[in-house]
């Protein structure tokens, strides 16, 4: 798992240890030493922790005017055991939010498994950005269908023309205008 990086060509555009509005405002990235674990294997440097054992992200765009963030995450999606939903809700999104972000694209190819249990802070998530949207991108068919058993696709859109393999040969502003024109026609706006 040392081998899969977040994805590093957009940092030309946006460094969100360079971010005031970011959670990872500051942040120094050894890129020589491997310390993260995820069930014992060492993950990349590059990841960032939000407070979930098993899961790991990397804000790889974020843009304040427009609204939007574009998260990359690593690992299995536990909520059952360790409520990683609520982290992720609590200590990135809740943050983003506050600095006027309504639209969200989670890149999900490197999320090996999810174990679900209750939907409520999907709910909440999907409730506080009132006229946004929550898009996954890429995850795969297991998880999805994983999700599907917990109710979180009534949050969530996800599967179908949101599998978008070709997505880092676009710059961000392009990947977020595609995913909205997505988004968009499948809830009729």
């Amino acid at each position: 798992m040392h081998d899969i990086e977040p994805y590093h060509r957009w940092q030309q555009y946006y460094d969100s240890s360079e971010d005031p509005y970011s959670p990872f405002e500051g942040k120094q990235y050894n890129y020589d030493l491997l310390s993260e674990t995820i069930y014992g294997y060492y993950i990349a440097p590059g990841w960032d922790f939000f407070g979930s054992e098993t899961l790991y992200l990397k804000l790889l765009y974020v843009d304040y005017d427009q609204g939007y963030a574009i998260i990359e995450f690593i690992g299995e999606w536990n909520d059952a055991l360790h409520n990683d939903i609520m982290h992720l809700k609590r200590n990135i999104l809740e943050h983003l939010s506050y600095n006027g972000i309504k639209e969200y694209i989670l890149l999900g190819e490197n999320i090996m498994n999810f174990h679900g249990s209750d939907d409520c802070y999907y709910e909440e998530w999907f409730e506080e950005i009132e006229d946004g949207w929550i898009a996954a991108v890429n995850f795969r068919e297991h998880v999805i269908d994983e999700m599907t058993n917990f109710n979180i696709d009534s949050y969530v859109n996800f599967g179908g023309t949101l599998q978008i393999p070709n997505w880092r040969t676009q710059k961000p502003g392009f990947f977020h205008s595609k995913v909205k024109g997505l988004i968009s026609r499948r809830i009729g706006a």
